[in-house]
């Protein structure tokens, strides 16, 4: 739990400190009034991360050592300095000042140790930055896997994945179009501009949550959401188009009365497959579309179709979104996509265009077996999945739009096959199993005796993702089963 910690510890400090005001550039005598990083200096000596130097000034141009970059790392991060010190590295002395923030840095795991030095005088480089930075955040794993995806740097030639993802989540920039500067040193006022675009990533988006209802029974409370989705009917083929009901009327009604009561709006869900998307046909699907939304007096609809491989495909329901855009009007519209991957090519979904027609673009993870240290796994939306596709579509689609679909049931694999476990079913194990959870992939699972082990989110799990998709602007989720929730996913969404 040391990573949910640090999360928690960090967000409850910068509450505090979030009312400080700035320190006014005067009274930092080094700092002219137009100088590029003069807000990120205030706001970073008002929060206490960095202090004035004797004099007054804050020793702009002046290069930072590893263990002053550790030290303002632990401050921003919210990790307190272990008191008293114990020995690490075998070059940092228990009395040296910095030496809690390196003891606990190294538990955090945002430093290591491979030859038992810290070299804490020397100048810490912006490859080392990216490495530590990246650690912190619990990215590590993500890192390794990364380290053979592009960059537009022509000279980084060593810890690749940790500058790809400082460098994709914006916390890092290169010195020049195809420049990192990896053995570049990092001065104090760049530290503070990095450490102040880290701050309004994880604080400045706004996060929210959207459920869908699978039925009437196990409704939780609904006050906060933005929306509920109402899974009411799916998409049917007869010659055309059409909707067909997935829910009876009187269960619909009845919770479309308790989004209301919670002051909720409540949208009509409609699923289907790349069966039902043919050529040509977008106009008709639209407007089958449409009018089911009109006749159930519904405050907009999410329409999810999983499978599209076709550009044909991709061509209608792109036209089809385009329609129910004009139509809806002022009315939500949501559209679910298979969520793009690394390695991997997905013709039937025009992000960018889904993207500018959707209220919200709501990324859908196929889950797969996976193997990891020789065992088998069924994890779900793996945490670097989840980074491969907002990186891709960093810059393609508004960041406030994108949307995690995350499963909110448990999963057990077995044969080839995927078996939905309840929430209820999961708390009942738990009073009698322990649970385990994978770093990899963020996820939790319990090893069953004589069955396949069960993957499902936690608390910490939604946490993760939370942060990540923060960490890229946006932070919305939507769970694919308000009904069968485990309780601890539902009090821990955003």
């Amino acid at each position: 739990m040391k990573r949910l910690r640090r999360i928690l510890s960090s967000l409850l400090l910068c509450a505090l400190l979030a009312g400080l005001s700035a320190v006014p550039v005067s009274a930092l005598s080094d700092v002219p009034e137009d100088f590029w990083a003069k807000e990120d200096i205030s706001r970073c000596v008002a929060l206490g991360y960095f202090y004035p130097e004797e004099g007054g000034n804050f020793g702009v141009g002046k290069k930072m050592s590893r263990s002053e970059f550790v030290v303002v790392l632990c401050r921003a991060l919210g990790w307190k300095p272990t008191s008293p010190a114990r020995a690490v590295y075998s070059d940092v002395s228990e009395k040296a000042w910095y030496a809690g923030a390196v003891e606990t840095a190294y538990h955090q795991g945002a430093i290591t140790s491979q030859d038992g030095n810290f070299r804490p005088d020397d100048l810490i480089t912006r490859s080392e930055a990216a490495s530590m930075l990246v650690r912190a955040l619990g990215y590590g794993s993500i890192a390794g896997l990364i380290q053979d995806m592009s960059l537009p740097f022509r000279d980084v030639k060593a810890n690749n994945g940790y500058i790809i993802m400082a460098y994709g989540l914006g916390l890092m920039d290169g010195t020049s179009v195809t420049a990192f500067s990896p053995g570049g040193h990092v001065t104090r006022e760049q530290a503070a501009a990095i450490l102040m675009r880290l701050y309004d990533k994880l604080h400045g988006s706004t996060a929210g949550r959207i459920g869908i209802a699978t039925a009437w029974e196990g409704l939780p409370e609904l006050k906060g959401y933005e929306a509920i989705c109402v899974a009411a009917a799916k998409l049917a083929y007869n010659g055309a188009p059409q909707t067909a009901s997935a829910m009876d009327e009187q269960e619909t009604q009845a919770i479309r009365a308790a989004a209301s009561s919670a002051g909720v709006k409540a949208l009509l869900y409609v699923s289907g497959t790349s069966y039902h998307v043919r050529e040509g046909e977008s106009e008709l699907l639209a407007e089958v579309l449409f009018q089911a939304v009109e006749e159930g007096s519904y405050d907009g609809l999410f329409l999810d179709i999983s499978g599209l491989t076709a550009v044909s495909q991709r061509d209608t329901l792109t036209a089809a979104a385009r329609l129910l855009r004009e139509r809806l009007g002022e009315r939500l519209l949501y559209i679910g996509a298979e969520a793009p991957s690394w390695k991997g090519t997905i013709f039937g979904y025009d992000y960018a265009a889904l993207g500018e027609s959707a209220d919200r673009l709501v990324l859908r993870f196929e889950q797969k077996a996976e193997t990891a240290a020789g065992q088998a796994a069924a994890p779900l939306e793996p945490l670097e999945r989840i980074y491969y596709a907002l990186n891709r579509l960093r810059g393609v689609v508004d960041a406030d739009k994108l949307t995690l679909l995350l499963t909110s049931t448990g999963t057990a694999q077995e044969g080839g096959e995927f078996t939905a476990v309840t929430g209820e079913e999961i708390a009942a194990l738990l009073t009698e199993r322990n649970s385990h959870y994978s770093d990899r992939y963020a996820c939790a699972y319990l090893t069953m005796e004589e069955s396949a082990d069960i993957w499902y989110l936690n608390e910490k799990s939604i946490q993760e993702r939370t942060q990540l998709a923060r960490l890229f602007g946006g932070g919305y989720l939507c769970l694919s089963d308000l009904n069968h929730a485990l309780p601890e996913v539902l009090a821990s969404m955003p």
